[in-house]
């Protein structure tokens, strides 16, 4: 019988963590909620979570080091997944209320305030995933539960080193299109939360833990 697969909840002081780990123990991995460095790095994957402010997110990741310890990861190809600010933490940088905040840079990009009447963007939406995901295979055409004001909505990736794939970027819309979601090899993440998606986001977070390994 195949085991489990071990995940790690990034735990460094975000909100939401409690309902990830939840969810992914209901879609059968083994859930450590933790920042200490042994088990974020031996960790079949992590799950980055955040909520709140970009600058915010940004400090407390630094406190405990994980910046280091995620970057470690994904050099090394082990998967992680963002969600939420998570995803946002992996572009260059994020401007709120005119304050430019340096972010990890794993993507070229600017989490910038939506371009919308109303916000935040609160509620179910839909999803363009590119063909060929791996996150949304089979709910290509489902609804993500989503709670945010900024989000990344210009995509620039320079694809002039031949060897290299580009990642698959998923949009969504609310007053403009903003990037929903990331897959870029070991390295994936959403915007909205899988966690509060009923059977989709749970149908998501078991296509995330069959890519694996």
């Amino acid at each position: 019988m195949k085991s489990a697969p071990k995940i790690t909840v990034l735990d460094y002081g975000s909100g939401n963590v409690r309902s990830a780990v939840r969810a992914l123990e209901h879609v059968g991995a083994e859930v450590t909620l933790s920042h200490a460095s042994e088990d974020v790095l031996n960790a079949d994957g992590l799950l980055v979570p955040g909520v709140g402010a970009f600058a915010a997110v940004m400090e407390q990741l630094k406190k405990v080091d994980a910046l280091r310890w995620i970057g470690r990861r994904v050099a090394g190809g082990r998967p992680v997944l963002g969600i939420c600010v998570g995803l946002q933490v992996l572009f260059e940088e994020g401007v709120e209320h005119g304050v430019s905040t340096p972010g990890m840079g794993e993507w070229p990009g600017t989490v910038e305030r939506l371009a919308a009447d109303v916000v935040p963007h609160m509620g179910w939406n839909t999803v363009e995933p590119p063909e060929g995901s791996r996150l949304f295979a089979g709910i290509e055409d489902e609804r993500f539960y989503f709670v945010h004001s900024y989000g990344v909505q210009r995509w620039d990736f320079d694809v002039s080193q031949p060897a290299m794939t580009p990642p698959q970027v998923t949009w969504s819309e609310h007053g403009g299109r903003f990037i929903s979601a990331v897959e870029n090899g070991p390295l994936c993440a959403t915007q909205f939360h899988p966690e509060k998606s009923g059977d989709a986001g749970a149908e998501l977070l078991r296509n995330w833990l069959r890519t694996l390994g």
